[in-house]
């Protein structure tokens, strides 16, 4: 039985911000301070930090996309800290937070996914977090189909993510530009036929979200990527709708290091469009 005596819950502030990346490397999380940022600048109401003892002991964090469904993310608990009540707390002070009325969406590992489902949260559809530690370069051969992105098409991807998502992140992507606009590459003729972005982080380069209308598109996307960081590990979350897919990431090093579960709570309205989505952008953005 966890017991929650001594848990306080307030909101997170800039200065919680080493304590959440400090969490985030005592748990092997991928995180960083850029990424804590963005909850804090986009939604800072939405974002709580628990204490015990005196320590911060857990985070929590949510994002609105629009007025379609609510993100939550960065349920993290210190190692040390849990069975005492505090991931409990954390978790039922996100779903206050996001409020009755409003779809709440997020990715569980396979021991979150039992927790969340006690809590009303269905099953959407599964993902594969596959790893690549190798530093090999991937051919070139299909690659000369893609382009770097650049400013001026981000309106055009914009437009098209938020149908594939099922929501406007337009925030998020631009954030994800700005950031790492080496890992942002798109493939369009007349029409966008697949786009990518990616960020940084403290044990792999994150490639994601990827959106393609085939699997050689995002193997296209893909590839440009990984040229771009090859001296680096690479993490991609993808969607197990396309066998292909997956076969292809095997193939050129990667391997699957554990299971995500999309799910969500409410009236799941927007779900988008995921037979378009290879890659998601991660755990904590969607």
């Amino acid at each position: 039985m966890e017991r929650t005596q001594g848990v306080h819950i307030r909101q997170m502030t800039q200065q919680d911000i080493p304590a959440g990346e400090a969490l985030c490397r005592a748990s092997g999380w991928n995180q960083l301070q850029s990424d804590w940022s963005l909850f804090l600048e986009r939604n800072p109401e939405g974002c709580r930090v628990a204490e015990l003892d005196g320590e911060v002991a857990g985070t929590v964090a949510s994002l609105p996309y629009e007025d379609r469904f609510t993100w939550l993310a960065l349920v993290l608990v210190h190692p040390a800290k849990r069975r005492k009540g505090v991931g409990t707390r954390l978790l039922e002070e996100g779903l206050a937070l996001a409020g009755n009325e409003t779809c709440i969406r997020l990715d569980a590992t396979d021991a979150g996914r039992q927790i969340y489902t006690r809590y009303g949260f269905k099953d959407e559809y599964a993902i594969s977090r596959m790893t690549r530690e190798r530093a090999d370069k991937v051919s070139m051969e299909l690659c000369p189909e893609a382009r770097r992105m650049y400013s001026y098409d981000l309106p055009r991807v914009l437009e098209l993510d938020r149908a594939v998502f099922g929501a406007d992140r337009g925030f998020v992507l631009d954030r994800l530009f700005a950031r790492a606009p080496e890992y942002a590459w798109l493939v369009a003729d007349s029409g966008i036929k697949g786009y990518c972005f990616g960020r940084d982080g403290f044990l792999f380069q994150h490639i994601g979200p990827i959106v393609a209308e085939n699997e050689r598109v995002a193997q296209s996307l893909a590839t440009c990527c990984l040229q771009t960081g090859a001296e680096r590990p690479h993490v991609i979350d993808a969607l197990e709708h396309s066998p292909g897919w997956l076969a292809w990431l095997r193939m050129i090093g990667f391997s699957k290091e554990r299971s995500f579960t999309r799910m969500f709570r409410g009236n799941n309205k927007y779900p988008g469009d995921p037979e378009r989505v290879f890659a998601a952008a991660g755990p904590e953005l969607g």
